[in-house]
């Protein structure tokens, strides 16, 4: 099985590809997706820079690596944001990051800048629940807010950390985008990012609402493990995927679900196509 981390960020530590494969392979990890440098007016732990320095440092890290995705972070109040995606995508960028840190997803420039992204075919990841940034942000990463999307057509996007502590919110939110996306065909498709977030105590809780609940996960849930690319830790790696092949065996969660969910689910996330999802379970008095 190969297997694709969806959540690895990059920083200014140095660029050593030859470290980075090789840690990933003690972990059993394949391929990456590599989030650029923050925004300028970003509140993320981590050093910010300017557009032009983030693609950089981004195409040092991933040019030439099939198995390296580049991730560009954007801001919707960057100067000419817009133009910044549409040139990203032709420079081969193959999905945005977003921290709604400071805005709400729903404001004016972030649904023009997402309306952009849309118009490209590439994805957005998102950031969803709690934020330790540090600052008073955590309001504008609960799940409700992303109800905004399901007047986007075509956007697939991600929600990071299946949005803990608010993961029941987050669930019910995917229930109802995937009741909009069956009987409107007109909604953005949103998937969960199962980066952690979520403490260990609360995994089993999380994975076996996921699969219990009703609804049609499977094919959009996504393996990932907030690393840093220039200190890739394949203990916490494992750590992880051991866990959580725990928790999935005591839910008979077949190979074929788990092959989706550390490769076949970012793919099609990742490179555009649809599925056939089934309707979600609903109360007859809904």
């Amino acid at each position: 099985m190969k297997i694709y981390d969806m959540h690895v960020h990059i920083d200014r530590k140095g660029t050593d590809k030859g470290k980075l494969f090789e840690r990933m392979d003690e972990a059993g990890v394949y391929g990456a997706a590599l989030f650029s440098l923050p925004p300028e007016d970003s509140t993320a732990p981590f050093e910010r820079a300017p557009y032009r320095e983030r693609m950089k440092s981004l195409k040092d890290w991933t040019d030439g690596e099939d198995r390296l995705i580049p991730v560009l972070w954007v801001s919707p109040f960057e100067k000419n944001a817009a133009d910044m995606v549409r040139d990203a995508a032709a420079e081969g960028v193959r999905a945005f990051k977003m921290i709604c840190d400071t805005y709400p997803v729903y404001c004016g420039e972030s649904m023009r800048l997402l309306e952009a992204i849309e118009k490209t075919g590439r994805p957005a990841i998102f950031h969803s629940g709690i934020l330790w940034s540090g600052t008073n942000t955590s309001i504008n990463n609960k799940p409700v807010n992303w109800e905004a999307l399901m007047d986007l057509h075509t956007l697939k996007f991600s929600m990071g950390h299946c949005s803990w502590p608010w993961h029941d919110e987050c669930i019910a939110v995917y229930g109802k985008f995937l009741n909009s996306y069956l009987t409107r065909r007109l909604s953005a498709e949103m998937f969960f990012d199962l980066t952690p977030g979520t403490p260990p105590i609360y995994r089993r809780e999380l994975l076996t609402k996921l699969f219990t609940v009703g609804y049609d996960v499977e094919n959009n849930l996504m393996f990932g493990t907030d690393s840093v690319a220039a200190d890739y830790d394949p203990d916490w790696v494992t750590g992880w995927i051991g866990r959580d092949n725990g928790i999935y065996d005591e839910l008979g969660v077949t190979e074929e679900q788990r092959e989706k969910i550390y490769r076949e689910n970012f793919m099609r996330f990742i490179s555009g196509g649809d599925t056939d999802h089934r309707a979600p379970m609903m109360n007859k008095n809904s």
